[in-house]
């Protein structure tokens, strides 16, 4: 199959939500933006629309969960999946359903929240900048959303860690692993304007290369990050339950719906590989640094 008659499959099946299932615009546009997913994850792949298996479905699956997409939205996409690969079975493209025995995730527990970028941007807003705190607070916030951290990595910053020409920092994630993560120039402006604070504290002994500092001069805790997260959404008068790692699935969420690579996003959160050995092998650093630019609103806002 070419890839001019997988584009002229998708056009059927547009065709088809449109006239035989009789969809709104709205519902039919939401279809083909999971699909596209779908359609990138396979083209990775190098892998013909028409001759995915199950186990293929189950790897998409399987990074969707990974890089931390919410319960409902990866139901969604698995239902959206299936509805396409029935039309191809109805229009005999295929002759077996890889998805019959697809399985969507369960859902009736409580579910993270995710901030949309709009309240991220409220969040920042609220953050007190005449305060002997604010800026560090910023900064903090900001490599959190734009890096998709969690809460030990970036406690454990350093600031020579922090490469500012080539817009990527060091990060120690579990295991001591290191990774290397693209952080957008609103990030690193805001760390700019965090040092001149910084660079009149006195520091204690240790954490002369901690970028992020208490007031008495040494490393934050978790809590205190909690605590200053709640007290921003509180003052931005949301009403969720956000914690540190709730500006990590954000992230996540937002370069998935951005049209990231799966992959990229796997690699940028830290993630184990789920399935095959070489499953980063061709991931390198100026293709993660533009997936960054390309799909993360912080980037994208700035153009």
């Amino acid at each position: 199959m070419t890839k001019q008659q997988g584009k002229d499959i998708v056009s059927k099946y547009h065709t088809y939500l449109r006239l035989e299932k009789s969809l709104s615009a709205n519902s039919i546009q939401a279809y083909m933006t999971d699909l596209d997913k779908l359609l990138r994850f396979i083209q990775s792949e190098n892998i013909k629309v028409t001759e995915v298996t199950y186990h293929d479905l189950q790897q998409f699956v399987a990074q969707l969960r990974d890089v931390g997409i919410h319960p409902r939205s990866q139901a969604r996409i698995i239902s959206g999946i299936k509805s396409f690969y029935r039309f191809l079975l109805l229009d005999d493209y295929i002759t077996t359903d890889p998805t019959e025995l697809l399985e969507s995730p369960k859902i009736g527990l409580k579910l993270p929240e995710i901030l949309t970028v709009n309240e991220i941007d409220n969040i920042m807003s609220t953050i007190d900048l005449s305060l002997p705190e604010g800026q560090r607070n910023r900064a903090m916030l900001e490599v959190l959303y734009s890096c998709g951290l969690r809460v030990s990595e970036l406690i454990t910053l350093r600031y020579s860690d922090v490469y500012f020409q080539e817009e990527f920092i060091r990060v120690e994630g579990k295991g001591s692993k290191q990774r290397l993560v693209p952080i957008s120039e609103t990030a690193l402006q805001e760390i700019r304007n965090y040092l001149y604070d910084r660079n009149t504290m006195q520091v204690k002994k240790g954490f002369e290369d901690t970028l992020f500092l208490s007031r008495r001069g040494t490393g934050l805790s978790r809590i205190m990050v909690f605590h200053i997260i709640k007290q921003q959404v509180e003052m931005a008068g949301i009403h969720k339950n956000v914690s540190p790692h709730t500006f990590r699935h954000s992230f996540a969420t937002h370069l998935l719906e951005g049209g990231a690579n799966l992959r990229a996003i796997q690699m940028m959160l830290g993630h184990e590989k789920i399935t095959t050995t070489e499953i980063y092998t061709h991931i390198d650093r100026e293709f993660l640094r533009e997936e960054i630019l390309a799909h993360h609103p912080r980037s994208r806002s700035r153009e």
